[in-house]
């Protein structure tokens, strides 16, 4: 029951957007409320784009510190979005390679990536490890190496001319240890057809022209290392789903931790107000709603935040509409109508989310693939009376 009400609330929140009149209670069986259920966590699953939640994963991976590190330059401890222009696109998608191979060859598998996603970056990551120290001599005449990313055009010819095309080629210290990252956006754009993917292919010459020793210049692979260390393709993509009612996604300096004040009334609307709190009536502001993915069966696969305040306006718009009430014109409007009963059947205006602000989700796919994904409209920033 408790899961219930919590999703009635967060699809109260999420779906409607105005005033509805309250239904007549009537009797509820069990069964009644497992489908109530069902269809609301669909519904929030919809919300969410996503057709259908992880499976149950029986080794989860951790997360790659770059896309933690991403998720908390974006985010807030809650998952609100600190800046909307952080993040390129709505959807970063981080994806592990499936090949493990010794002779540097990558192969990424995207069937996660949906159809109307918008490629707008991709990059290879590879943690280049120390070298093994085991000429000094080598140390002495090269300083530098140069690393060069190619696309498989034909994987029975990949380390022949003709059968690769190269994308990306920079300079890398010998010495150097850490993180390469190579720009590929053409190499996976040209995998839309998934047929076409035939990896990629990474090549290390010394500055004269000749291979490196494999020995010196190593890089960490899927197979042989850690997994925080694994080459990753890193998918800067846009859905296409974007928020229709937000007035704004940027929280303007504000504290979101703060709900924005109760009404508070003028001198000569004192006695109106006091009658109104007197009837069990509140002024028009914003009350904490917090979903908990723990509570409603997600904690599973979701990684960060555990759990966000979604807020929700509640309270009477009561005439006549001060300005810290946020009033539209067509609310005062309303107001004055609906005061002097001018015209039968018109209701005072309603409170109602008048900033919206988006939140982000760092969560694992079917694949174990880590994706951060960005969605607008997800928690009210205050409240007025429209």
């Amino acid at each position: 029951m408790v899961h219930t009400k919590k999703l009635g609330l967060v699809l109260l929140v999420i779906f409607l957007q105005g005033c509805t009149s309250r239904p007549t209670e009537t009797p509820v069986t069990t069964e009644d409320r497992e489908q109530v259920r069902s269809g609301a966590l669909k519904m929030l699953l919809k919300v969410f784009g996503i057709e259908d939640p992880p499976q149950s994963l029986h080794h989860v991976k951790r997360p790659p510190q770059y896309m933690i590190d991403l998720y908390n330059t974006v985010a807030d401890a809650d998952g609100v979005t600190k800046d909307p222009d952080l993040l390129e696109g709505n959807t970063v998608r981080s994806l592990f390679d499936k090949v493990h191979s010794d002779q540097m060859y990558f192969l990424f598998n995207l069937s996660t990536v949906t159809k109307n996603e918008k490629i707008l970056t991709a990059e290879l990551h590879l943690f280049k490890l120390k070298p093994r120290p085991t000429e000094q001599a080598y140390f002495k005449r090269h300083h530098f190496c140069q690393i060069s990313v190619h696309l498989v055009l034909d994987k029975n010819k990949m380390h022949l001319p003709q059968g690769r095309k190269l994308l990306s080629s920079k300079l890398v210290p010998i010495h150097s240890s850490g993180w390469e990252v190579f720009s590929i956006t053409q190499a996976v754009r040209s995998w839309s057809d998934e047929s076409h993917n035939y990896g990629i292919l990474v090549t290390v010459r010394n500055l004269g022209g000749g291979p490196a020793d494999a020995n010196i210049i190593r890089f960490a692979s899927g197979r042989d290392h850690h997994e925080s260390k694994q080459p990753m393709l890193v998918l800067f993509t846009d859905d296409g789903r974007r928020g229709v009612v937000s007035l704004s996604n940027q929280p303007d300096g504000l504290p979101l931790a703060i709900p924005n004040e109760p009404y508070a009334p003028a001198p000569n609307r004192t006695r109106m107000t006091r009658a109104l709190q007197e009837g069990g009536y509140l002024p028009c502001q914003r009350h904490p709603l917090y979903v908990d993915f723990e509570e409603i069966g997600w904690s599973g696969w979701i990684i960060s935040p555990r759990g966000y305040n979604a807020y929700h306006c509640k309270g009477s718009c009561p005439f006549p509409l001060g300005q810290n009430m946020r009033p539209t014109n067509h609310a005062t409007v309303q107001s004055i109508i609906n005061a002097l009963k001018l015209t039968q059947g018109v209701n005072s205006p309603c409170c109602v989310p008048d900033k919206l602000f988006s939140i982000n989700l760092l969560y694992f796919d079917d694949d174990e693939n880590v994706v951060l994904k960005q969605y607008d409209d997800m928690v009210a920033g205050s409240c007025g009376c429209h």
